[in-house]
């Protein structure tokens, strides 16, 4: 589809670039971008990819909006709160370019809808934070084709890639193992701070950019790794490796990544339960603050201090955000022998059926 005289003059800085042109500007029209997450890396992301013109823009996230992403989450305002954070973000990307279509997936990425979704688009930018989302949207795209531009946040530091991008080097080829649950925390445990995914998402928007318009090196098989202390960059060179074959998806990422298979129950089945389970919520105290269900609260990091504190002799229901950090919860007091019965809040408290 060609440009109409509109969209000439949204995108003239676009236009008078040599390397885009109205040529290139075309290409980003009639271009569809898959976006997974619209949280920390997420938002920059898809104001970037809006800004730009990309003509199709998809937005995966089952999450709503806290108020303790605002930090960093820069297209949620304290009005949204609550609200779904796909729904949210499209209002603002919205009223930034009305000549994008924008497609809102309010789910979870699975592995019963990546291969799916993944084949309606041209390129996937992964926005996730826990590593068997990154796994299984590496393997949906080696299954369809589809090239991943990646990126990670952790404190001070941040992390680009492209992966699968013409028959490169996959996620896999540069992490074949995946880290243990306990081995690597999260934004929600160790903090972030909060231009950091601000820097990293837009570099993401970047080469997503560049493939479509085939502008300078993407970069397939490198990792740029950025430290926002000390504002030194680095790029990591690495392979394909041969020996790694992926041609269907695993049936557990969350097995794959080391996280045990848990007794689990909803926030709804847990309120219609009529049963006396003692909670224990694992969040930060500002979470704890901003909302919780009752219960002992014991922050996940706190816990081998404070396990003496935990009854083992009640069954208990433990609780977080998105289920993540209280299935590590139970698995330290598994190993720890505890042998009541440890029941994990499936999706956390922001998760509805």
């Amino acid at each position: 589809m060609s440009l109409s005289p509109e969209e000439e003059k949204q995108y003239s800085r676009h236009i008078i670039l040599d390397e885009v042109g109205v040529a290139g500007q075309e290409k980003l029209k009639n271009t569809k971008v898959l976006v997974i997450g619209a949280g920390g890396l997420g938002c920059p992301i898809l104001s970037y990819l809006t800004a730009a013109g990309i003509g199709t823009i998809g937005i995966v996230d089952h999450d709503t909006v806290d108020q303790s992403n605002l930090q960093r989450q820069v297209l949620f305002k304290q009005a949204d709160i609550g609200s779904p954070k796909v729904e949210a973000a499209h209002r603002r990307l919205s009223a930034l370019n009305p000549f994008v279509w924008f497609n809102l997936y309010e789910q979870e990425l699975t592995r019963s809808n990546a291969v799916e979704l993944f084949s309606a688009y041209d390129i996937i930018v992964d926005g996730s934070d826990n590593f068997p989302t990154r796994y299984l949207v590496n393997d949906a795209a080696v299954i369809t084709n589809k090239p991943v531009v990646f990126g990670s946040i952790f404190k001070f530091e941040g992390q680009v890639s492209v992966f699968n991008f013409e028959n490169g080097p996959t996620y896999r080829c540069l992490y074949p193992n995946a880290p243990g649950p306990n081995e690597v925390p999260n934004c929600s445990e160790i903090g972030v701070i909060g231009v950091l995914p601000g820097i990293i998402g837009s570099l993401q928007a970047n080469e997503v950019i560049k493939m479509i318009c085939g502008l300078g090196n993407v970069l397939s098989g490198k990792l740029l790794i950025f430290d926002a202390l000390s504002l030194s960059q680095s790029v990591l060179n690495f392979s394909k490796n041969h020996d790694i074959e992926i041609n269907k998806l695993e049936d557990n990422y969350e097995i794959l990544c080391g996280i045990p298979q848990l007794t689990e129950i909803t926030l709804t089945e847990l309120k219609n339960s009529g049963s006396k389970y003692q909670l224990l919520d694992v969040r930060t105290d500002l979470e704890r603050e901003s909302e919780n269900i009752g219960g002992m609260h014991v922050p996940l990091h706190e816990l081998p201090n404070r396990i003496s504190e935990i009854p083992n002799d009640e069954s208990i229901v433990v609780y977080c955000k998105a289920g993540m950090r209280s299935a590590q919860a139970i698995q330290f007091l598994k190993e720890s022998g505890f042998e009541n019965q440890l029941i994990n809040l499936k999706g956390g408290l922001f998760f509805s059926e």
